[in-house]
């Protein structure tokens, strides 16, 4: 396992890649990743901003409002950017906690936003956080120190503190809370909550679980998830969607006027566990507790019982419970309940995307293309996809130093494709710009549709040659982000939504006039032309001197960047661009990598579904599925034939057609709910 130690490395390193690579600076990589961090844990909202304000006794880095919570984060950096892990000391805590208030103080009393220059990002924090406060839309404050430093250990809490009547927290983010998030996520660290919940045990003829009927009391809910969060639903496929559904409205109403009905109302829970403990016919230990249907119910009764201050003693939420013991079947299981038991609001596909194929093909396209070799160097790299946070550092956990060195040198740190920021760049090109600009969490939302509905048509369409126009998007994007940084008309400010415009505008203005750009030329060099940066500067430069001047009535940049209505006139823009040929490529040329890449790809498929076929033990069990009277008018005859005829071994090495046919009959059992 990583230590502590091995864990800040990485993080110095990651800091500095993401600096190197996308032009940004260490402090604002840091900032960037610690708050992304905090949105997979719930910790904050995907609406953070970074927006860094400096004066005498004054300091910030950046700010968030969860709408839904009505919570109002002030964020300040404490980087130490030291190769040894430093100490946050009791004087560096009470000093920045100091300047953070006073800058609260300052926007509140003093109206701080009218001695700053609009059209700056300082200025939007200031000035929202003032209108937050004037229109009551704020219930709690935390204040919030992110480091990469360890908090001393003499500082065992920091009270709560009243301001202007709202409850505040004062929080400390450190090396030691980030390496506790990648140890759950990575290594699903064992958490046993204690209950005492009546059980009736179901009878089951599956060896593979087994379920519990139970009721549990609003009290209880709303405790474990107060102590817990959102570590009982990281495996939901919606994990927070709080009373924005007439569904949560109707929760929230009966909880409030109907409180003794919400039984006979409402769904109940769907959860799963690793293990539970029994006494006298009672629950009284759950081991690795998931909700994975009912999210909306726990975060529901828990928002009324917190926020909105409501009696929720008197409500009782019916449970079924499933116990699966091997940790090697609770992600496939965890998923086929999802998919089944969602039925209180509408579930597409792309909810259950983090099971998606697209996920297991990208990865394998990302081990086998290997990135050309530039600028001298002999040995060829990958672009490591990371489909989970902490993946590219786990491959290195047990290595010895020199695997480990190899490793680095063939996955070189600045190629990890992260998938939020994968989603983010191809978004951009399909010119959603405002959804881009409405963080990552959104365009991997986007993302996950559109990855859905390209599958859904076509599932060979994930190909090697979609690999690599992904990454050479992933490095258009990061490049056009250092071309705007050191341009000299960049005043600073809004640079996520510029690149995401530009990007988009671009890709626009290629549609409009027919014109497709050569990707295999930006993956044979891993960098774009020199004519291209042209190009893209000059667009960045409109797209900045736009989106920075918005229209009356929409004086806040960063939300006018959210609005359709800004993408609509941004393509109204009249920039007169010149494409080179050599940056180009014909329809035909397009054409002809794709068909070639998807005849790659069906054969690497034909070969993996043969290999299932021979690997795969229990096709007796399935004949006998498809055997009932009920299920075997559903297949075709020649269908239950080859399958007939595989079982009885009167075929041994079954065509690529007759694997096909016994592959499909296998996934379609498994879609059905037979669990082999």
């Amino acid at each position: 396992m990583i230590s502590l130690e091995d864990f800040h490395q990485d993080f110095i390193q990651n800091i500095i890649s993401e600096t190197q690579s996308r032009g940004i600076s260490k402090q604002e990589a840091f900032f960037e990743y610690i708050c992304n961090s905090l949105v997979t844990e719930g910790e904050l909202s995907s609406e953070y901003t970074m927006a860094e304000y400096a004066k005498k006794d004054i300091e910030i880095h950046g700010y968030d409002y969860d709408e839904e919570r009505e919570i109002l984060s002030l964020i300040i950096n404490c980087f130490f950017q030291e190769e040894d892990i430093e100490t946050l000391t009791k004087a560096h805590i009470e000093s920045k906690f100091k300047k953070l208030k006073k800058f609260l103080i300052k926007a509140l009393e003093d109206k701080l936003y009218k001695n700053m220059e609009e059209g700056f990002e300082h200025y939007s924090m200031a000035y929202n956080i003032y209108l937050r406060f004037l229109h009551k839309e704020v219930k709690k404050i935390r204040l919030i120190i992110i480091t990469d430093g360890k908090l001393t250990k003499n500082l065992e809490n920091i009270p709560n503190e009243i301001l202007y009547n709202i409850t505040t927290e004062y929080r400390v983010i450190d090396i030691e809370f980030l390496y506790k998030i990648y140890t759950i996520n990575t290594f699903k660290d064992t958490f046993n909550v204690d209950v005492n919940l009546p059980a009736l045990i179901v009878d089951t003829l599956s060896q593979d679980y087994r379920s519990y009927l139970t009721v549990i009391d609003g009290k209880t809910i709303a405790e474990i998830y107060d102590k817990y969060g959102s570590r009982l639903l990281e495996q939901n496929v919606r994990t927070f969607l709080q009373f924005r559904g007439n569904v949560n409205k109707g929760i929230k109403n009966t909880i409030e006027y109907n409180p003794e009905m919400f039984f006979a109302y409402n769904n109940g829970i769907t959860a799963t566990a690793s293990e539970v403990i029994l006494e006298n016919n009672k629950i009284v230990k759950i081991s690795n507790f998931q909700i994975v249907n009912g999210g909306q119910t726990i975060s529901a009764i828990y928002a009324s019982s917190k926020n909105s201050k409501l009696d929720v003693s008197k409500i009782y939420v019916q449970m079924k419970l499933s116990v699966v013991s091997d940790t090697n079947k609770q992600d496939d299981f965890v998923s086929k309940v999802s998919e089944y038991a969602n039925t209180q609001n509408k579930v597409n596909q792309s909810d259950f995307f983090s099971n998606s194929p697209f996920h297991k093909d990208f990865k394998e396209h990302s081990k086998r293309n290997l990135a050309p070799t530039i600028g001298g160097a002999q040995i060829r790299t990958h672009w490591f996809y990371e489909r989970v946070r902490g993946e590219y550092l786990n491959e290195q956990a047990y290595l010895s130093k020199s695997e480990k060195n190899k490793f680095l040198l063939e996955n070189p740190r600045h190629q990890l494709i992260d998938k939020t920021f994968l989603a983010k760049s191809e978004i951009a090109w399909q010119q959603f710009p405002d959804i881009v600009s409405k963080g990552a969490q959104y365009s991997f939302a986007k993302f996950a549709d559109y990855i859905t509905q390209i599958l859904e048509k076509d599932s060979l369409s994930i190909t090697s040659n979609y690999f690599k126009e992904a990454v050479s998007k992933i490095i258009m994007f990061k490049q056009t982000e250092k071309l705007i940084s050191e341009a000299k008309w960049y005043n600073g400010g809004y640079r996520a939504q510029c690149v995401a415009y530009t990007i988009a505008y671009t890709s626009y203005h290629l549609n409009k006039f027919g014109l497709l750009l050569n990707f295999n030329k930006i993956w044979q060099e891993q960098c774009i032309s020199d004519s291209l940066k042209k190009i893209i500067a000059l667009v960045a430069k409109e797209i900045y001197a736009s989106i920075t001047n918005p229209p009356e009535g929409n004086a806040n940049v960063g939300q006018w960047c959210k609005k359709k209505l800004c993408w609509d006139s941004t393509k109204n823009l009249n920039i007169d661009l010149d494409f080179d040929e050599e940056i180009l490529t014909s329809k035909e040329e397009e054409k002809y990598i794709k068909k070639e890449a998807r005849k790659d790809k069906k054969l690497d498929n034909s070969i993996e579904i043969q290999s299932f076929v021979i690997r795969f033990k229990n096709w007796n069990k399935i004949l006998e599925y498809y055997s009932k009277d009920e299920i075997k008018s559903q297949i075709s005859l020649k269908e239950f034939d080859i399958l007939s005829k595989y079982v009885n071994h009167d075929i041994n090495l079954p065509s690529e057609k007759q694997s096909k046919i016994l592959y499909d009959l296998y996934n379609n059992a498994i879609k059905d709910g037979f669990i082999v």
